[in-house]
Formats: structure tokens, C-alpha cells, sequence
């Protein structure tokens, strides 16, 4: 573009920079800028999980060692609670209204403790993953990582704390005649699927609790509903005797109750087969795969929001 000078010259006016007029995009891609905190491919996001796994491991253990760490007591706490809990149901249950019907007095004792055991993973893990996000926003915000780092990290601290707690559950199995033998090597897959079925809920409640943060006012309804439905404090078979079964099959599919049963049957000797659901173990896995791998893509849909508003 030219212009008249004021003495009748020529002169050539500013050239337009080369970039005006460019939509964003394509400045974008002209320069190799990337949008922050965008969603990585899915198989990409894996492998930078994958990555941070000492990061998960090491803030799972942080967060177990300072869970308690406000009370005189401490760590003795992690047995204490669960075990106070199952004494509390004991009386009531098992003593005022005899909800230990078809077991044994041998039997239900273990029984109850390693259900109030068993579950409280399941519940700790649900209740921290609520909160898994909307309580650490500012490590969210603060560091780019990948966000399922946290659910998974408190869903491990929670496995942590049970194999902690499980030493008190082996004695009191011990104490009432249920001696260690090959059974008990099944706690190991049994723990490992409800690894996976707990990890895959908290990742679920992460995202929603990321966008409704009452939520984790309402969970402990939710969770006391479900405790009372899994047959933590009576055996769904000798409760629901005389009923239809596919009642009974129905609230013995529940995952809670599937995983609970699954120790029991490995630690407990007067606890047998015929409590157990058709196809446990297939239950097991399904439950584990299914609600792992759906929480796990259900999350990562959501990754470039979390921390954001």
C-alpha cells in the first residue's frame, strides 16, 4: 500500500503482519502450540498414568501415614474403627435381634468382622473419591498430571489400610477355629478384583464430585443403604431362607456381597460353597472389568475440566 508525502513523493506504507487475519487454530497449529490441560488420546493417557505410578504410590502412603496422624493413637485407629464397628453390630445384630441365623456362634463372629472389614474398603474408597478432586483443587491446579493419579492414589491407600487391618481379622478367625490353609491364598485375587471395582467407583465419583461437591454429603446415606443390603451383619442365604430365589441370587450378585463372600468362604471353615452365588468368581471379574474400565473412560472424558471454573 502506498500514500502522498506532503512535497507530492511516494511512500510505501507498513506491510501487514503475516499472521493477521489467522484464526486461532491455525496460529495454533502454525507455531506447534497445543491447548493446556487438553485431553490426551486415551491410550496416550495410559501410558502417562502409567508413568506417574510412583507418584500414586507415594501419595497413597503420604496420605495413609498423616490420615491419623492428628491423634494420639494414630495409625492404631485403622484397626480400631472397623473393629469397634462390627462390636457395635454384634450386640445389636447378632445378640438383640439374631440376625446370625444359619450360622454358628463360631461362624458368625468372623463373619462379622471380616464383612465390617471387607466393606469399610469398598465405603473408604467410595468416600474419598468424591472428594478425590474437589478437595485437592489446588494440586490440580497447580501441577499438570493425569487427574486419575488421585482416585486410583486414595482407592491404594485404602487397599493399604485393609492389608494393614487384615492381621486383626486373621486372629480373630484363628480364635473362633478357622486354622490358615490353602483357601486363604484366594484373599489375594478377591482383593485384587475389589482393588479394581473400588479404584473404577472412585474414579466415577471423582468426576462427579468434581462438578457437584454436595455430593459427598449425600454418600454416606447411599453407602449406609448399601451396607444394610450386602449382608455385612447376616448371611443373605440364611436370612432369606424360605424366600424366592431368585431373590436371593439377586442380592447375592451385589458386589459388596460378592467380594465380602469370597474371603469368607477362604477364611472361614464353617463358611461354605453353599453360600456362595452360582459363578462367583465370573461375578467377581465382570463386576471389576466392567465398572473399572467404565469409570476409567468415564473419567478421562472429563479430564480437560477438572480444576477449571
Amino acid at each position: 500500500m502506498s500514500e502522498t508525502t506532503h512535497d507530492g513523493g511516494v511512500a510505501l506504507g507498513a506491510a501487514a503482519p503475516p499472521d493477521e487475519g489467522l484464526p486461532a487454530a491455525q496460529l495454533a497449529a502454525k507455531y506447534g502450540l497445543s491447548v493446556s490441560g487438553a485431553r490426551p488420546p486415551l491410550r496416550e493417557y495410559v501410558r502417562q498414568l502409567w508413568g506417574r505410578r510412583h507418584f500414586i504410590l507415594a501419595f497413597s502412603q503420604a496420605k495413609l501415614t498423616a490420615q491419623y496422624s492428628q491423634a494420639k493413637l494414630g495409625q492404631v485407629w485403622q484397626v480400631a474403627t472397623p473393629l469397634l464397628n462390627a462390636a457395635v453390630y454384634y450386640f445389636i445384630f447378632g445378640l438383640l435381634l439374631k440376625a446370625n441365623r444359619g450360622l454358628g456362634h463360631d461362624t458368625y463372629i468372623p463373619f462379622l468382622v471380616t464383612g465390617v472389614f471387607v466393606f469399610t474398603f469398598t465405603q473408604s474408597s467410595v468416600m474419598a473419591g468424591v472428594r478425590a478432586i474437589s478437595g485437592n483443587l489446588g494440586l490440580v491446579r497447580a501441577l499438570h498430571f493425569p487427574r486419575a493419579s488421585l482416585p486410583i492414589s486414595f482407592a491404594l491407600q485404602q487397599l493399604q489400610q485393609l492389608l494393614f487391618s487384615m492381621a486383626v481379622v486373621f486372629v480373630v478367625t484363628v480364635a473362633f477355629g478357622s486354622y490358615p490353609g490353602l483357601s486363604w491364598l484366594l484373599i489375594v485375587p478377591a482383593l485384587a478384583l475389589q482393588f479394581l471395582f473400588n479404584s473404577g467407583l472412585a474414579l466415577i465419583l471423582a468426576r462427579l464430585g468434581a462438578k457437584t461437591p454436595d455430593l459427598a454429603q449425600l454418600m454416606p446415606f447411599v453407602l449406609r443403604t448399601w451396607m444394610y443390603a450386602s449382608g455385612v451383619m447376616f448371611s443373605i442365604s440364611g436370612m432369606l431362607a424360605g424366600k424366592p430365589e431368585w431373590v436371593t441370587r439377586l442380592m447375592q450378585a451385589n458386589p459388596a456381597a460378592i467380594y465380602m463372600d469370597l474371603i469368607r468362604f477362604a477364611l472361614i471353615d464353617g463358611y461354605g460353597a453353599a453360600n456362595l452365588p452360582p459363578h462367583v468368581w465370573a461375578l467377581a471379574v465382570a463386576w471389576a472389568v466392567v465398572v473399572f474400565a467404565g469409570g476409567f473412560v468415564f473419567f478421562w472424558k472429563a479430564e480437560e475440566r477438572y480444576g477449571r471454573g
